[in-house]
């Protein structure tokens, strides 16, 4: 059993008088709560380091209009504009980064058959009705979408959809608001930038999809860290 699968199976021993045979899955949303507690500073580094980095855009944009034709001089004028002001053009980035190793630690822990010690470990308990080592299909095939474990996917689904709904409103009043600006001219634009910035707002509602067929254990990780994500940059970021 890893560290990280015991302390998770000690905190379902201690959630167990509340939540009683759904202690496990408690201790599972409980637990990637408190690591994205634990990473918060990180994100608001990042937070920080957008900030900066959206107070430099009107400088840039005179750069761009001052160096235009220029991409060489232009590119220098834009990394001696971050060094004065002692913005990394990593900052918005980097603390986001350093966050996925943990982030990728959980989801092995809850989506791998052997989390908690095999057998006996923290997938074999449930949620309601639900087997945490189950998938959606496994639901579907024991009961249909509304039988008791269906219910269950259900209830997930209508929370992720609801997450997904309220980012993608927020990403395209944002979009609206701020114009993502590029430190190069408009002709010396990345190949097929414009279309990854319009998928951008759908990327949350793919989070249905993992949901349906992880194990109900990371679906259950995975719908908590997004709820966590979008309430932390609704704050950060308003």
């Amino acid at each position: 059993m890893s560290v990280f699968a015991r302390l998770v199976d000690q905190l379902a021993d201690l959630l167990q008088p509340l939540f009683h045979a759904s202690a496990a899955a408690a201790a599972i949303v409980l637990f990637t709560a408190l690591v994205r507690l634990l990473v918060h500073p990180l994100s608001r580094a990042a937070a920080r380091g957008q900030r900066a980095q959206a107070a430099l855009r009107p400088r840039i944009a005179e750069l761009r209009e001052k160096h235009a034709g220029d991409s060489g001089r232009l590119q220098q004028a834009v990394l001696e504009l971050h060094a004065e002001e002692r913005v990394s053009p990593l900052s918005g980035c980097l603390p986001s980064l350093l966050q996925m190793p943990a982030f990728f630690l959980l989801y092995h822990l809850f989506s791998s058959s052997s989390a908690g010690g095999g057998a006996d470990g923290l997938l074999s308990h449930r949620l309601f009705t639900a087997p945490l080592d189950g998938r959606w299909t496994d639901a579907l095939a024991h009961g249909g979408l509304f039988g008791t474990a269906g219910l269950v996917y259900v209830a997930l689904f209508v929370l992720v959809a609801a997450v997904a709904a309220f980012n993608y409103r927020r990403a395209r009043l944002t979009a609206a608001k701020n114009p993502a600006p590029l430190a190069v001219p408009d002709g010396e634009r990345m190949p097929g930038l414009g279309a990854v910035n319009r998928l951008m707002p759908f990327m949350s509602f793919f989070t249905l999809v993992t949901v349906a067929v992880v194990p109900l254990a990371a679906a259950l990780y995975v719908v908590t860290s997004t709820t966590w994500s979008a309430v932390e940059r609704a704050a950060l970021y308003r």
